[in-house]
């Protein structure tokens, strides 16, 4: 299958971009850590329908893969799938969250340390795309928000609280700052 042809940008447009992106995705990874820890230990293989993934199954895609994401465009090539962390799967879900916590840190560092060069260059993705390294940061977000909003759904019929994403919940209200 041909990839589609790359869009060429300028050095100075990855390096802006990549830092409008690493200050979103850093928000984006917070309010994630939320829902993560927002599942039971006890309710983890809950799933909505059979086709679906667990509970557990979906955490752990959402984690491995934000952190394995943002690795291969710090490599400069794409592959799928890739294993490289299945043996650190974690046992419980503050184990999760720490594990997420420490290596989204380390890679979105590796990020951050790219060189305008590196971030314009284009990188294949599995024959779909040849993108400039950059703009996978998007593509990694959309995906991570994707199945945050899955796992999020899950949360109540668990009998867990849903946290605030993107403003309140009905578990978590939003408050009106106090004006001085």
């Amino acid at each position: 299958m041909p990839t589609a042809p790359s869009p060429g940008i300028t050095p100075e447009f990855a390096a802006a971009y990549r830092e409008i992106m690493c200050e979103g995705l850093q928000n984006e990874f917070e309010t994630t850590k939320k829902v993560l820890a927002a599942i039971p230990d006890g309710k983890r293989d809950y799933r909505p329908d059979p086709k679906a993934r667990t509970a557990w199954d979906l955490a752990w895609h959402i984690a491995s893969d934000d952190v394995l994401f943002l690795e291969q465009i710090t490599e400069g090539k794409f592959k799928l799938p890739d294993p490289r962390y299945d043996h650190e799967r974690p046992n419980t879900v503050a184990d999760l969250v720490a594990w997420y916590d420490k290596n989204f840190q380390r890679v979105l560092k590796r990020v951050r340390a790219m060189t305008p060069a590196q971030l314009a260059t284009p990188i294949n993705f599995v024959g779909m795309f040849n993108f400039p390294g950059v703009f996978y940061l998007g593509f990694m977000n959309n995906h991570s928000i994707h199945h945050r909003g899955q796992l999020a759904t899950y949360l109540r019929p668990m009998g867990s609280k849903v946290p605030s994403i993107y403003g309140g919940s009905a578990d978590e209200p939003f408050e009106m700052p106090a004006t001085a």
